[in-house]
């Protein structure tokens, strides 16, 4: 039997390939006689420009840029051919904030900065196009961060540029300057298909996961409409209601107000590290993430694997940290039946001490269920 191993990264957890290497390693305890295809994967988050380079090679450009506190982190970004991938992760991820900061008051001040910059060293080195991943930031500030590094500062009424920062576009009253891309093309690789703003948009989705209550969610929702209308004035195009404008905080709708062409990231990776034609050779796809919820169904990885599965009649399950999806919406998008991790280790914790380990553990138990070995 040949099986097809896709999985995208596990949250905090385990990378990509690091969940494939899990899932084999408990399958062939099962089934030693399958062929077993690992092919990481990615949707735009975390670990998509790690998925692309494992795939396709390329070249590595390192550089410090302004983490979503103000401080330096290392980042980098692929350029292949013409073209240069970054992720929005490797610059304002929320794996640079630690749990106890992921309060009110801290998630209102983070800040996009360095995605800007790493914009600016790929368009700096003469690539014809740049690939922004957006996805497992930690900023909800609209992409102001971004923009302010490329030329265009949000300020107040009397011209000051405004602080770091969400809650601080409440006081945008325009953008001073212009966004500098020298030709540079640009393209949105989203994870999600959200809205800027409302209870689909940036904040109130992804807001509470980074550290918003009800309060800092309703200021980051109104400041982020105000940014919507200075990004309108400034760019001439109204994109807060465009799908993919609240993906990694809103950087989705800077990038749309600045041209950028999007494209769904897991779609791309899809088609970059040929899933499909591993697909046509196969009897069956395993995919799966850190938590298969909602989310999941709104154009993340485990949707385009299990729709490729499904379009050759093949079936599809997910193997995921926690899984919260019902099986009519599951089957929905293609997926045949999930199982959690955390149900089969025997609780969260179980499962968080060791990732790799309980993972394995629950693909040696489907296998006996899937495998025709």
């Amino acid at each position: 039997m040949r099986v097809v191993v896709a999985p995208d990264s596990f949250g905090g957890t385990l990378s990509a390939t690091a969940a494939a290497e899990a899932i084999a390693t408990g399958w062939r305890r099962t089934a030693p006689g399958d062929e077993l295809r690992l092919l990481p994967l990615a949707d735009g988050g975390t670990g998509f420009v790690e998925v692309l380079h494992a795939a396709l090679g390329g070249e590595w450009h390192e550089r410090e840029v302004t983490g979503p506190f103000g401080d330096p982190v290392p980042a980098r970004w692929l350029r292949i051919a013409d073209t240069a991938y970054l992720e929005s992760a490797a610059a304002c991820g929320l794996h640079f904030v630690p749990r106890e900061r992921r309060v009110p008051e801290v998630a209102r001040s983070l800040t996009s900065y360095g995605v800007g910059e790493l914009v600016a060293d790929a368009r700096d080195a003469g690539v014809a196009e740049v690939v922004i991943g957006l996805g497992g930031s930690a900023t909800t500030d609209g992409g102001a961060g971004m923009l302010a590094a490329l030329g265009a500062v949000p300020v107040d009424a009397e011209g000051t540029p405004l602080p770091q920062g969400g809650a601080a576009l409440a006081r945008c009253a325009r953008l001073e300057g212009a966004v500098d891309l020298g030709g540079t093309r640009l393209v949105a690789a989203a994870d999600v298909d959200n809205p800027l703003l409302g209870q689909h948009g940036a904040a109130a989705v992804f807001g509470p996961q980074k550290g918003a209550d009800d309060a800092a969610v309703a200021a980051l929702d109104a400041a982020l409409a105000r940014f919507a209308d200075a990004l309108a004035a400034a760019f001439g195009a109204d994109v807060r209601d465009e799908p993919g404008a609240g993906a990694a905080g809103g950087l989705g709708a800077a990038l749309l107000a600045c041209g950028a062409r999007r494209v769904s990231g897991a779609g791309l990776v899809r088609e970059l590290v040929g899933l499909d034609a591993e697909l046509d050779k196969a009897q069956l796809a395993i995919t799966g993430e850190g938590s298969f919820d909602w989310q999941s169904l709104r154009g993340k990885l485990i949707t385009a694997v299990a729709r490729g599965a499904a379009d050759r009649g093949l079936p599809c399950i997910v193997l995921a940290g926690q899984v919260s999806v019902g099986r009519r919406e599951a089957a929905a998008v293609g997926v045949d039946s999930a199982y959690g991790v955390a149900e089969h280790a025997g609780g969260v914790e179980a499962s968080m001490a060791d990732p790799a380990g309980t993972l394995a553990a629950l693909a040696e138990h489907v296998a006996r269920q899937w495998s025709k070995d």
